[in-house]
């Protein structure tokens, strides 16, 4: 395991601005921290680095891009083998209709958030996707009315 970047209250203020705007020039954030360009541009790249910061990335609007119909799939396998749940994170991950997913404890091994056309696509894509497979004892799926992205990941300080 990688070891824990230790963030300061500068590093912090950085980390919450990009998330906030991550298309932000280098100066407005150097402005906004207290920091010179040069000093903020150091320190966005020790974040990159560190794995703090593991991409910049576009928000899109799902129906924009044809995506009328965001679903919630719980997934519970046969078994709990470390090569099942490897096999199935890599099978999660090769589906462009999945758009996170995570592994969890409790009643459901796995809850994957997928992206479809509409309700015919949403049954095709789990039948062929998620029956199909051996290792797949159970789905339950909810369709997802509204979508509200709140806030961006809190940053702690030590």
């Amino acid at each position: 395991m990688t070891p824990k970047p230790s963030l300061d209250a500068i590093d912090a203020a950085i980390v919450s601005a990009l998330q906030q705007d991550a298309r932000m020039t280098n100066k407005a954030l150097a402005a906004a921290v207290g920091l010179s360009p040069s000093a903020c541009l150091q320190r966005v790249r020790r974040l990159e680095e560190e794995g703090v910061f593991t991409g910049y990335h576009a928000r899109v609007d799902p129906p924009a891009v044809g995506a009328g119909l965001e679903a919630l799939v719980q997934v519970r396998l046969q078994r709990h083998t470390r090569t099942t749940i490897e096999r199935f994170r890599e099978h999660c991950l090769a589906l462009p209709e999945v758009t996170s997913f995570a592994h969890l404890s409790g009643r459901s091994d796995f809850v994957l958030q997928v992206a479809v056309r509409d309700t015919q696509h949403l049954r095709d894509f789990l039948m062929d996707a998620f029956t199909s497979r051996g290792e797949v004892a159970h789905l339950e799926t909810a369709v997802v009315l509204d979508r509200i992205e709140h806030a961006p990941h809190p940053v702690y300080v030590e």
